[in-house]
């Protein structure tokens, strides 16, 4: 568990229902997968620049869009999903991936049955890191262990963030999902 600064937003001691909660998790590991990505792409832009290849062009041309084409796709897959944001209004919830917010989903309060804390959860629960579906589970997304947030949908399914302080984001939509309070008539 992290520690929060007193009476932030998101913390345990900040008020009960702020306009706007915001929580966020972050993978600092996948940084290291992003330099791999790195790697393969120079690698290929060496081998088009620099290539003394004896067997053809073809060879050539196959290795250095190969390179490129697994290091854009390692570049951009592990970026997509070193951190989530998620944002919680008084009608919906949204979630947003990597640095660019892509792939982003946003769900209203309207469609969301329940809430659940969720004290691990974990990438090899879910077959790894980033947007998953499982149709046992259903949807989650995964961007390091530990804590999360839960959501029970209408329709069914479930869908899973991991995100800091996910217990504030539980209590935040409990409140707002309960019906207020009616007043009696004098």
């Amino acid at each position: 568990m992290r520690e929060y600064p007193h009476g932030e937003e998101g913390s345990p001691e900040a008020p009960t229902d702020p306009e706007i909660w915001t929580g966020r998790a972050t993978n600092r590991a996948q940084w290291l997968l992003a330099l791999g990505g790195a790697a393969f792409m120079a690698l290929g832009i060496e081998l088009a620049v620099d290539s003394a290849w004896a067997s053809g062009v073809a060879p050539l041309v196959m290795s250095v869009v190969g390179c490129i084409a697994a290091g854009l796709l390692v570049l951009f897959g592990t970026l997509a999903f070193v951190h989530v944001a998620v944002k919680v209004d008084h009608d919906s919830l949204e979630v947003r991936c990597g640095h660019i917010g892509v792939p982003r989903r946003r769900i209203l309060l309207s469609q969301v049955a329940g809430a659940d804390f969720a004290p691990r959860v974990t990438p090899r629960q879910w077959g790894g890191w980033g947007y998953r579906w499982r149709p046992e589970k259903g949807t989650a997304v995964i961007v390091r262990r530990g804590e999360g947030l839960v959501l029970r949908l209408w329709d069914g399914h479930t869908f899973t963030i991991t995100v800091d302080n996910a217990e504030a984001a539980v209590r935040v939509i409990r409140e707002r999902l309960s019906p207020a309070p009616s007043r009696a008539a004098p």
